[in-house]
């Protein structure tokens, strides 16, 4: 049985996107994004652009900053979306 070697991709190419990506993320920046667009615009930005849930890690220094960097934007959304905001008004 072979194993496939698989080579993270430099971490300042740009992730792949489609024309519902980018309508969906003009409709957000517009305010009139249905709740299915503004679902796919903070999808596409959260596993794409920021790789959020990619290991970061870069033998090179630079690389790994810089998708460090990336990561770190959507790890901040992620703590964002998930926090529990009825705990923070009642402290």
């Amino acid at each position: 049985m072979s194993v496939k070697k698989t080579v993270a991709p430099d971490p300042w190419f740009p992730p792949e996107w489609d024309i519902a990506d980018a309508a969906a993320i003009q409709a957000l920046d517009a305010g009139t994004a249905t709740p299915e667009q503004q679902q796919r615009a903070l999808s596409w930005i959260v596993h794409g652009a920021a790789g959020t849930y990619d290991l970061e890690y870069r033998t090179e220094p630079r690389d790994h900053a810089f998708a460090s960097g990336r990561r770190f934007v959507g790890l901040q959304l992620v703590k964002l979306i998930k926090i529990n905001l009825g705990k923070l008004k009642q402290e």
